[in-house]
C-alpha cells in the first residue's frame, strides 16, 4: 500500500519522540517536504535558498538528475544493497570510476578503504591504521580542528564545548597551534623545534592530522608555504601526514582535493560527506605501503554502501566537464566579491572575510549577532549556518553548480537580511544551536578585507 506525505506534519511530533541533542532543527524550525538543486521546500509552501548544502554534504545540490536516474534504476533492477565488503558491480564501477577520472589524471597512488557510513569512521581508522603502521601511539592536532565526535576523532577536535572529562578526551594527543592562530608568527617554528627537542615533553607523533581548512572551526584558511612545511618536517621526522578533506574535499575549495595547488601528497586522505553524492559514505585513501592491516582487522556493518556507490559515480562525471570545474571559480569570485563588498560599502571593527573556492565565511566577531542574521536569513528565505568557537562565523557553501541567478538572488537576500539584523539589535528569540551542541565550534584563515 502507497503512502503519501502529510502537507502539515505537527513539529510536536519531533519535540517529543526525538532526543534533545538535535540541533539543526532548532536553527531551522520548519518541516521540509521536497528540495531540488539549491532550493528546499516546506510544508507550509515556503521555498528557501541552501547556501548550507548539508554541512557540505551536497555539493552537487539536491536530487540531481543524473543520480535520481540511476538509482531508480539500480533498484528497480533489484541492485545489491548491502554487501558488507563483498565485491559486487557497484563497488567495482566507483572504484575504476575513481582511478580514471579523479587519481590518474593527478597522479595519485593511493588505496581505497570503505570505513562506515560517516567522516568520523574514515578520521578513526586513519588514526588506527597510523598506529599500526608507525607503532608509535601518539598523534599532533591543530587549534580549532574538527574531525568528528566518536571518540577518536572527538581526541583530535579542538572545541572544548565536545569534550567531557568522562570521554577520555585528548588522550595521547597533543594540539599546535595552526596557521595564522599566533598572528603572523610562523607556527611550523614550533611544531620544527618540538619535534626535534626529545626534552619538547612531546613524543615522537604516528601522525600529524590536520585540515587544509578549518570548516567548522572558522574557515581558517592555511597558507600554502605552512602546509608545505608542515609535510616537509612530516617527511623529516618520519611522521605520517593525514589530511582531513571530509568538508572542504570533493571540490569545494576548487579542485577535487583542497590539498591539490599546494602539490602535498599526504600518506592519508579521508573523505566523506559529498563524496556519496547526497548518501552515506566514507572512505580512507593511503599509501600503499600504509596498507598494513590484517583482513578484517578493521570493519563496519555499512562499509558497503552500494547505493553510496551508484550515487557517487554519477557525481565523478562532473569532474570531465570542464565548465563545471571553471564554473567553480566563476561562482568563487561572486562570493568573494561580494562578501568583501560589504566590509568596504560599510567597514566594521574585526569583521573579517575569509575563505576559498566555494566555502566562505564572513567572521562577525559576535556569535550573537551571527544567531540573529541566520535568523533574520531563514525568514527571508536563506539557508545558512555558522561556525568558530563562538559560531561567530558565517558561513556560505553553496552547491558548486548553483545557477548564478539564483546565486545572485541568495546574495541579496543575505545582505538584506545582514542590514535587518543589524537595524533590530534584538536577541534571538531562541537558543544559539546547530549540530554541534549548545557552543559552537572552532576557528581559523587568510583574510580577505
Amino acid at each position: 500500500m502507497s503512502q503519501s506525505f502529510q502537507t502539515s506534519v505537527p513539529t510536536a511530533t519531533f519535540d517529543r519522540l526525538e532526543s534533545k541533542v538535535r540541533g539543526y532543527s532548532r536553527l531551522f524550525p520548519n518541516v521540509f517536504t521536497s528540495a531540488v538543486g539549491s532550493v528546499m521546500r516546506t510544508n507550509d509552501g515556503r521555498e528557501l535558498i541552501d547556501f548550507f548544502c548539508g554541512a557540505g554534504s551536497l555539493n552537487y545540490g539536491h536530487n540531481p538528475p543524473e543520480v535520481k536516474r540511476a538509482l531508480i534504476d539500480y533498484v528497480s533492477s533489484d541492485g545489491i544493497l548491502h554487501s558488507l565488503d563483498m565485491m559486487t558491480q557497484a563497488k567495482e564501477r566507483f572504484l575504476r570510476t575513481f582511478d580514471e577520472v579523479i587519481l590518474q589524471p593527478r597522479s595519485m597512488d593511493y588505496k581505497l578503504q570503505f570505513t562506515g557510513p560517516t567522516g568520523t569512521n574514515a578520521v578513526e581508522a586513519a588514526l588506527k591504521l597510523a598506529k599500526k603502521r608507525t607503532q608509535r601511539s601518539h598523534i599532533v592536532a591543530f587549534t580549532n580542528g574538527y574531525h568528528g565526535h566518536s571518540l577518536g576523532s572527538l581526541s583530535v577536535t579542538g572545541n572544548q564545548s565536545y569534550h567531557s572529562e568522562y570521554f577520555g578526551s585528548h588522550n595521547n594527543v597533543s594540539f599546535l597551534p595552526f596557521d595564522g592562530y599566533l598572528g603572523d608568527f610562523d607556527t611550523t617554528i614550533l611544531l620544527e623545534k618540538m619535534l626535534s627537542d626529545r626534552s619538547s615533553g612531546l613524543p615522537l607523533p604516528a601522525a600529524v592530522i590536520l585540515e587544509t581548512v578549518q570548516g567548522e572551526g572558522g574557515i581558517h584558511v592555511a597558507s600554502d608555504p605552512w602546509l608545505q612545511r608542515v609535510q616537509s618536517l612530516c617527511r623529516e621526522h618520519d611522521v605520517l601526514l593525514i589530511v582531513d578533506d571530509i568538508q572542504v574535499g570533493n571540490g569545494r575549495t576548487g579542485e577535487f582535493f583542497s590539498f591539490e595547488r599546494v602539490g602535498l601528497q599526504p600518506d592519508m586522505v579521508c573523505l566523506s560527506k559529498s563524496i556519496g553524492g547526497g548518501l552515506p559514505l566514507s572512505v580512507l585513501l593511503m599509501r600503499p605501503e600504509c596498507d598494513v592491516w590484517q583482513p578484517g582487522q578493521h570493519t563496519g556493518t555499512f562499509r558497503g554502501n552500494n547505493l553510496a556507490f551508484i550515487a557517487a559515480t554519477e557525481v565523478l562525471q562532473n569532474w570531465q566537464n570542464d565548465d563545471f570545474v571553471r564554473g567553480i571559480q566563476q561562482r568563487s569570485d561572486v562570493l568573494r566579491e561580494f562578501l568583501s563588498s560589504l566590509l568596504w560599502q560599510s567597514p566594521q571593527p574585526n569583521w573579517d572575510v575569509r575563505g576559498r573556492g566555494m566555502i566562505w565565511g564572513l567572521d562577525v566577531g559576535d556569535g550573537k549577532l551571527a544567531r540573529r542574521i541566520i535568523d533574520v536569513a531563514f525568514k527571508n528565505g536563506l539557508l545558512l549556518e555558522a561556525s568558530g568557537s563562538q559560531d561567530e562565523v558565517l558561513k556560505f557553501m553553496p552547491a558548486l553548480n548553483i545557477p548564478m541567478p539564483l546565486l545572485e538572488e541568495g546574495l541579496q537576500r543575505f545582505g538584506q537580511s545582514l542590514r535587518q539584523a543589524m537595524a533590530s539589535g534584538t536577541s534571538p528569540k531562541t537558543a544559539s544551536a546547530s549540530k554541534k551542541a549548545a557552543n559552537p565550534v572552532d576557528c581559523n584563515g587568510e583574510v580577505i578585507s
